[in-house]
């Protein structure tokens, strides 16, 4: 598994992960995604569109990393599933916790639009 950080305008931290979100990604990711999500606010953008597979050890990976961001003051969301990832997030109920956008540019949309809400 893969993750790659890039920052778009007024702030947004994109982050890509790429890859499979089973046991051995999920490991391998978890203190990443933690280490550059959970230690500061930031407004987080977590592209999936390259995630292809999705487990119970990634779900909680991305649920503790958004919770960490919202006791920050931050927001954390997800853009881009593909069409398996997305089911997944729907079955488990994550879309509640975790906003989930179509696209990148609708999640930075939508953080842009909870900053100036506050």
């Amino acid at each position: 598994m893969d993750l790659r950080s890039e920052q778009l305008a007024d702030g947004v931290e994109k982050i890509t992960l790429v890859g499979r979100m089973d046991s051995i990604g999920g490991h391998d990711i978890n203190l990443r995604l933690a280490a550059l999500v959970g230690s500061r606010k930031l407004l987080a953008v977590v592209d999936l569109s390259e995630v292809s597979f999705l487990a119970s050890i990634g779900i909680r990976t991305l649920v503790i990393n958004a919770r960490a961001q919202s006791m920050r003051g931050g927001v954390m969301a997800l853009a881009n599933p593909q069409p398996v990832v997305a089911e997944v997030l729907k079955m488990a109920g994550i879309d509640t916790i975790i906003p989930v956008y179509p696209d990148v540019d609708s999640a930075w949309c939508a953080l842009m639009a909870s900053t100036e809400s506050r």
